[in-house]
């Protein structure tokens, strides 16, 4: 080998027509990490000891070849040697050895082996998901544009490729958070409707980049929006049937001019009382009604809040000129009435609804006496 060769930036190693060593330069020395008096003699298949697929050193002899990386198994590591080869032919053309060229390219191979990995992940992502990622230079124009979600739109996959963004939907009021992002502010779940499909997007800018000034990702979730607007439909209709089944379940019912009364049925507490009573104060104001009812004969059991309610509900409606009466009222919430210590000495209380009407069409009977008397 000659000094040219043995000082050489790259690899320089000469091979025999056996694939011995007989030349080891001393960039070969740095990247092999064998001495030159230690390689030559040796077969270079063991110093240099290649694992690509379909591939051996004794191909160098069939050829010249031109640059290829090969993976060379070092010891636990592995390293990328690109390497081209020149073969060596007596007078006859048979071939009396190989000059085999090269560099350490484990660095570029890295890099390429992360970026097909990087490829790969993001084709997965945009082939699968309802997603577009996109990407504007600093002119706006779109250098990247693809993934499933385009097609939703009845977009093709990099339709906007070249194209400006600012010109294709100035005047679109959504721009305005596109703007600010590619000003340098990050815009991140912004609501859009475009193309029929409504959209997340969240703007990225992209710093020190001259290539790339923002990146985007739109999420097509217009099924998620059309399982609200049904799952509110759906709520406001239980919200309806509510409404109906607590009028239902508490009809005020005018069983006599100037008397309504109220039959509860069923367990009712302090949230339900509460609207029962506004229910009875709004009619008995409406009807200007002299007597209202409150027929507990299908309720058994009341806590004691709700017995403080029921009576509050009778002084309450005593407040609008009307006189409140109990009937119905079961051992149990009887025994809970008592337990508060309300004095009820001055509410009319019949065992049953029947008596109670009977009561409140007497004393109808007896104002109706009265008045001409007092008018004479």
């Amino acid at each position: 080998m000659d000094e040219r060769s043995n000082n050489a930036p790259h690899v320089v190693i000469e091979l025999n027509e056996a694939l011995c060593v007989i030349g080891w330069n001393r960039q070969a020395e740095q990247v092999f990490g064998v001495g030159a008096a230690e390689a030559i003699g040796r077969p270079v298949a063991e110093l240099v000891p290649a694992v690509d697929d379909g591939w051996t050193w004794s191909d160098v002899l069939a050829a010249d070849s031109a640059p290829r990386v090969h993976t060379i198994a070092l010891g636990e590591r592995e390293l990328g040697f690109e390497a081209w080869s020149q073969v060596s032919r007596d007078g006859d053309g048979q071939a009396t050895g190989a000059t085999i060229y090269g560099h350490d390219v484990t660095p570029r191979v890295a890099a390429e082996r992360q970026a097909r990995l990087e490829r790969k992940v993001l084709s997965t992502l945009l082939d699968t998901l309802d997603i577009t990622a996109w990407a504007l230079d600093h002119r706006g124009d779109f250098t990247f544009h693809d993934g499933k979600a385009l097609t939703t739109a009845g977009l093709q996959r990099q339709q906007f490729l070249g194209q400006n963004v600012w010109e294709l939907f100035g005047d679109d009021p959504g721009t305005v958070d596109l703007r600010a992002a590619a000003a340098g502010e990050p815009r991140l779940g912004i609501a859009a409707e475009l193309y029929g499909v409504h959209w997340l997007n969240w703007y990225i800018p992209v710093k020190d980049s001259p290539d790339i000034a923002l990146v985007a990702v739109s999420l097509d979730v217009s099924d998620t929006k059309r399982n609200e607007a049904e799952l509110r439909a759906k709520l406001d209709l239980i919200e309806k049937q509510q409404e109906v089944i607590r009028e239902l379940s508490t009809p005020i019912i005018e069983v006599w001019d100037g008397v309504i009364t109220l039959p509860i049925v069923g367990l009712i507490d302090s949230v339900r009382t509460a609207e029962i009573m506004d229910n009875l104060l709004q009619t008995v104001g409406r009807t200007r009604a002299r007597f209202a009812i409150l027929d507990l004969t299908g309720v058994e059991v009341v806590d004691t809040g709700t017995a403080s309610h029921l009576i509050g509900m009778i002084q309450a409606i005593r407040l609008l000129g009307a006189e409140g009466i109990l009937t119905g009222i079961h051992p149990m919430i009887a025994q809970t009435i008592v337990a508060l210590g309300v004095d009820l000495t001055r509410v009319a209380v019949f065992a049953k609804l029947r008596d109670a009407l009977y009561y409140c069409i007497g004393q109808l009977g007896k104002k109706r006496a009265a008045a001409p008397t007092a008018a004479g």
